[in-house]
């Protein structure tokens, strides 16, 4: 199990399209992947159970992989959220 700690930038949060882009990206790998905030966590290979977490600016979030390739999904999703969000 790897995972990363990302605290929100974007000011819009995480809404419907940067959390489609990141479901996408996310089902590139085997892992299974988890986003928590909070109390709350969310597959992240589901859009509605990503857009429930209603991550917005300033939100702490933790990205959880487990698997296979849970080295290289870690490591791709930490950049590809820095880079959007």
């Amino acid at each position: 199990m790897k995972e990363f700690v990302y605290i929100i930038k974007d000011p819009v949060g995480i809404h419907a399209r940067p959390a489609g882009l990141l479901v996408k990206k996310a089902q590139e790998f085997q892992s299974c992947i988890t986003v928590r905030k909070g109390e709350k966590s969310a597959d992240m290979k589901k859009l509605f159970a990503v857009m429930g977490l209603s991550a917005k600016c300033g939100d702490e979030i933790v990205v959880i992989a487990s698997g296979e390739d849970e080295n290289l999904a870690v490591s791709a999703l930490e950049e590809f959220i820095r880079e959007k969000f």
